[in-house]
């Protein structure tokens, strides 16, 4: 199912340091969104484009805790996995994050659930690179798509309850 949002992300690159900020608002509570995002079951139902299938290997959310994911895509595998840094419920999540085929490309990823009353939530997740040539990669590489589709998934998966 195809839907379009009523929310949009924004999807931006900060020019003075090698950083990819995306907002994203959500008709869901501060509780419902953090538990899509920490809930290994839940992550896989919507992280991701829809032209593939996402297969969480391990999901340890927690600090000190790592994880690993796979998108499936035409046959073949794109690997990625990372460590949690900090972990507060509700509020953050701190982690990093490498995708397996660039495997000295280490980003390191910040999420803010912020509360706006009346069930909504708003989500800053900036991720931050060593390079600008590598930030403007990921940003070439099409991860608008995954990022946008993905968030779609989880408006459909938050409003189905």
């Amino acid at each position: 199912m195809t839907t379009t949002s009523v929310h949009e992300t924004e999807i931006t690159a900060d020019p003075k340091v090698p950083l990819v900020r995306i907002t994203r608002e959500f008709d869901a509570p501060v509780e419902k969104l953090f538990r899509a995002h920490t809930d290994p079951e839940l992550l896989a139902r919507w992280l991701g484009p829809r032209n593939g299938v996402m297969r969480v290997e391990h999901y340890d959310c927690r600090r000190g805790g790592s994880w690993r994911y796979i998108f499936s895509h035409d046959g073949v595998d794109y690997g990625f996995h990372g460590c949690f840094h900090e972990v507060r419920p509700c509020e953050v999540i701190v982690q990093t994050f490498t995708f397996e085929g660039d495997p000295d490309g280490v980003a390191l990823e910040r999420l803010t659930f912020e509360d706006l009353g009346d069930g909504r939530t708003r989500l800053v997740a900036t991720s931050l690179v060593d390079s600008f040539e590598a930030r403007d990669a990921a940003l070439a590489s099409g991860m608008e798509v995954g990022i946008v589709e993905g968030y779609e998934k989880l408006d459909e998966l938050l409003g189905a309850g």
